[in-house]
């Protein structure tokens, strides 16, 4: 995939060869005006349908989370010990209650949340992490990229899932600490990607011209490599997203990850797993949540990875 982003500073502009395949070279409106690149890369995302539906379904899923807790008047924490385990719309509870009573769509909205906020904050400094590690190693190259890379390769091999698990009950479940974790283990991967494509951009014109300029080497990487693999780091956020939602989902599903009193969407599978034969709703409801959560950050990074890749013409001509 060709990682080509505007991005290098006004420190080096005038030096920049002209890009041959950039999406946003001589492509132009319906007035003849030329398309901005955020213009055009949003016009391709906009003709893929699919991605689109999924846009759509995390922006609902989203809403749910912030706003569907005025819906009910149950907060997720309360019990209802006059309703043990009952069906959906039983006694006034629109998803029935838990066997402690606490009612299921208070619980569902919450854990929604919960389970967004961990995905979103992980991805997000897992990504940050990756981007700037993996150029500075890439830019200084030599002994600075070794040591660089053994660091990164000696975490790979760690156990990284046993670690994970016996901080996670050491410190009972609470989700900040699970955001600690998951990101500590999370960039690895991510990072090496990032350094082999940034390897490609440390000998291009512009860098080079920069360097040549005494532009210091912490401006080069931030404004120069890093928006160069803009489309790579947005992908890599998308799909961050999804995946930790799994990664959470299964923590806290086998025990290490939101315990109670909070609740995630893991910790609500883990609970309905006991009671799958006898009270479905309690396995399924969290379960049909992530499978949306999932398909829908699937579905958006598929479309911004065609919309970014100028070689891509599945989100069709702009």
């Amino acid at each position: 995939m060709v990682i080509n982003m505007p991005g290098a500073g006004p420190d080096a502009e005038d030096m920049r060869p002209a890009r041959t395949g950039a999406p946003a070279a001589g492509k132009t409106g319906p007035g003849g005006r030329r398309l901005s690149p955020f213009k055009l890369y949003m016009r391709r995302f906009a003709r893929n349908k699919a991605a689109l539906g999924g846009l759509l379904l995390f922006a609902l899923l989203v809403f749910f989370a912030v706003f569907g807790r005025f819906l009910t008047h149950w907060n997720y924490s309360e019990a209802d010990f006059a309703a043990l385990t009952v069906a959906p719309g039983t006694g006034g509870h629109l998803l029935g209650t838990n066997g402690a009573g606490n009612d299921v769509y208070a619980q569902l909205v919450h854990g929604l949340g919960r389970s967004l906020v961990i995905a979103v904050t992980v991805s997000l400094l897992t990504t940050a992490i990756a981007g700037l590690f993996g150029t500075t190693a890439a830019y200084f190259g030599g002994k600075v990229e070794r040591v660089m890379l053994g660091f990164v390769h000696f975490l790979l091999i760690l156990p990284s899932f046993l670690i994970i698990a016996l901080v996670g009950t050491h410190y009972r479940g609470e989700w900040q600490v699970l955001v600690v974790v998951l990101t500590l283990f999370g960039w690895m991967l991510t990072a090496r990607v990032i350094w082999s494509l940034a390897t490609s951009l440390r000998e291009r014109e512009y860098v080079l011209a920069a360097r040549f300029m005494g532009v210091s080497p912490m401006r080069i990487i931030v404004r120069h490599l890093v928006p160069n693999i803009g489309s790579l780091l947005i992908v890599t956020f998308t799909l961050g997203v999804a995946s930790t939602v799994q990664s959470e989902t299964a923590l806290s599903f086998i025990g290490f990850g939101v315990k109670q009193p909070d609740v995630s969407l893991g910790s609500m599978l883990a609970d309905g797993q006991n009671t799958l034969s006898t009270a479905p709703w309690l396995f399924y409801l969290p379960a049909a949540m992530v499978v949306l959560l999932t398909v829908a950050m699937a579905l958006i990074g598929d479309g911004l990875r065609d919309a970014l890749d100028p070689t891509s013409q599945s989100g069709g001509r702009a």
